[in-house]
């Protein structure tokens, strides 16, 4: 923890102040998500048809208007699309908090979602815009802060549910973001935008940036390499919470519980000295490559156990070593995967490629979602396949990044960019 907190003394003040914020964001969304779906079918009484519906709307209005986002904050400046993220979410869950009706939910999901599509580039830009030659450092730190608000706001919101109700959550995380607004507003300082006034609105100019960004073919393939990383991370949610309800149903809410605390407090421990070691003993690409290799490695033991011995014991401790793997893996990666990405961008409109690979993840995340469930229904006889196709996955992955890659300094075939802006 000591080298944790002389990383965060280390930073850029702004960089702490944006890692604060992403606590806060964090908090704030976790209290709620994972006692949603229960609240919309329980207390209101909507249908699961109906519960899904306003889920979606959520997700596709925060995955779907990503690029948008990136694209606003590199032409409008990060600080106001984080202050207007931070205050539509506000409004999204003082809806969720004061209404009942279809409409309004529907309002206020779309809100959230689109909230998120604001400051989730904007956020990520800035602060590698801040951290100068310490990117890596200092996305090291965020994701600390990260996945702390991860693990803090489901207990958060599990007192308030239990002591009271799911509206009272609602509201306290709006007084979360209201407070983050606030903040924002009194202490980030503002940062000029790469386009000038002039340009901010121009439709042209936004096509320009747009060609560039999708004639970047390096980029392109690196997003859709690094999918397969937050498809292998999202089993955290579905594929090992349903291993332990198959298997271990007596325990598996308490498991599932551990599992993200498994995560959070392995992040907490362990990401700073992961990220320095990596720094001083391999480049971006053989981390990257490890990090993802890892993230293979952690679907091997639920498929051992499965084969030999799908009893409750074994089960979760199976799927405690695979959220631990996870964690780790994920260590490994997201500080240099992030930085890449501001290299691949030759370090210009990098909100835009934030937004586009936050899409391209998102719908990756959806359609490798869909393929996972209907493996796991497929292989019922034989479930160790499903787990042993998961870490294929990774190791695709993996080769992937070792051909692809990007290595220490940006790949942009320049040649190619030049067209593009013409």
């Amino acid at each position: 923890m000591t080298g944790l907190w002389s990383q965060v003394r280390a930073t850029d003040p702004v960089v702490r102040l944006l890692c604060v914020n992403q606590f806060g964001i964090n908090v704030g969304f976790y209290m709620l998500m994972p006692y949603l779906a229960a609240y919309l079918t329980g207390d209101l009484g909507l249908a699961a048809g109906v519960a899904g519906l306003l889920l979606g709307v959520r997700n596709l209005s925060q995955q779907g208007m990503f690029f948008l986002g990136g694209t606003m904050a590199d032409r409008l400046g990060y600080r106001p699309m984080i202050i207007a993220g931070c205050a539509l979410r506000t409004i999204g869950f003082a809806l969720l908090a004061i209404t009942g009706s279809l409409p309004g939910l529907i309002v206020g999901m779309a809100a959230t979602g689109l909230a998120g599509a604001l400051f989730n580039p904007a956020v990520r830009a800035y602060l590698a815009h801040r951290a100068g030659d310490r990117r890596v450092e200092s996305f090291a730190v965020f994701n600390v802060f990260y996945q702390s608000g991860i693990l803090a706001g489901p207990i958060i919101g599990l007192v308030l549910v239990a002591v009271a109700d799911f509206r009272l959550a609602c509201a306290v995380a709006a007084a979360i973001f209201a407070v983050l607004t606030v903040l924002q507003l009194r202490a980030l300082p503002p940062h000029r935008p790469e386009h000038g006034p002039g340009e901010a609105g121009n439709t042209e100019g936004v096509w320009r940036t747009w060609r560039t960004v999708f004639a970047n073919r390096v980029f392109l393939l690196f997003g859709l390499a690094m999918i397969g990383s937050y498809v292998l991370n999202f089993q955290v949610y579905l594929a090992l919470p349903l291993l332990l309800q198959e298997h271990a149903d007596s325990v598996a809410a308490a498991a599932t519980t551990a599992l993200f605390a498994v995560s959070g407090i392995a992040t907490l421990v362990g990401q700073v000295r992961i990220t320095k070691w990596c720094k001083e003993h391999l480049d971006r690409r053989q981390s990257l490559t490890s990090g993802m290799c890892l993230l293979a490695a952690a679907f091997l033991p639920p498929a051992v156990v499965l084969w030999l011995a799908p009893t409750p014991a074994p089960v979760v401790a199976a799927a405690m070593l695979s959220a631990l793997l996870l964690a780790l893996g994920t260590m490994v990666v997201y500080p240099f995967e992030m930085d890449a990405i501001v290299d691949l961008a030759g370090e210009r409109n990098v909100g835009t490629y934030y937004g586009l690979y936050n899409t391209m993840a998102g719908i990756g995340i959806t359609v490798g979602n869909l393929a996972v469930g209907a493996a796991l229904d497929a292989t019922a006889g034989a479930p160790a396949l499903t787990w042993i196709g998961l870490a294929g996955v990774g190791i695709c992955c993996a080769v992937a990044l070792r051909v692809i890659g990007p290595g220490e300094t940006s790949a942009v075939p320049e040649k190619e960019l030049a067209q593009a802006r013409s």
